[in-house]
């Protein structure tokens, strides 16, 4: 019996996987978490094989409580479901250690499949994800044109980026607009979006 915490916030969602998983003879739901701050506590307390958990969820992303999960009770495996397809999150997955990586849009019968081959111990990463973030190519940012478009993420003005980084307002607005030729962006804005949906920023 592979034993399962579920880490869900949204309720229907989460009963209509706990319904799923129930249907299947050699899974069992041991526990379910509706926050992220809630996984590795409950996973202490439980010591499921597996956790399921939604990528996107209150108190602590599911990624961040992956990889605290990975350190502090390295037998539980975990299955990260998404509804976004974004490369960028693959990435910090893989970064977390995590072992599966789904989309919540995949069959029914693909989730049962994810968990028991996480559980044998190998990794399931859901195939069209994996092709995107291999289109998708490295980051052709340099660590300073990061750190700036970052700054300008969080709603820094040219000048104030310029102050916090002893660099002359040019500069600043040379390495935005290269920034967004380098992310073929319409703008900046746009080129926020692209690096954020890359996992670059």
């Amino acid at each position: 019996m592979i034993r399962i915490l579920l880490a869900e916030d949204m309720h229907m969602v989460r009963g209509a996987l706990v319904a799923l998983l129930a249907l299947e003879g050699d899974l069992k739901i041991v526990a379910e978490v509706e926050r992220g701050d809630r996984i590795v506590s409950t996973a202490l307390d439980c010591t499921p094989d597996v956790a399921v958990i939604d990528v996107d969820l209150p108190g602590l992303d599911g990624l961040s409580a992956a990889a605290q999960l990975a350190e502090q009770l390295p037998s539980c495996r975990t299955l990260i479901l998404t509804s976004l397809g974004r490369p960028g999150t693959l990435r910090k997955a893989l970064a977390a250690q995590v072992s599966g990586f789904l989309l919540k849009d995949a069959p029914a019968d693909r989730l049962a499949d994810a968990v028991r081959q996480v559980a044998a111990g190998r990794r399931v990463i859901d195939p069209q994800l994996a092709l995107a973030a291999f289109d998708n190519g490295e980051n052709p940012l340099t660590p300073r044109e990061a750190e700036v478009l970052r700054m300008a993420a969080d709603g820094a003005e040219a000048a104030e980026i310029a102050g916090r980084l002893f660099l002359s307002v040019g500069t600043v607005r040379n390495y935005l607009t290269t920034v967004v030729t380098k992310l073929n962006a319409r703008n900046r804005v746009d080129a926020i979006r692209v690096a954020r949906e890359s996992g670059w920023l």
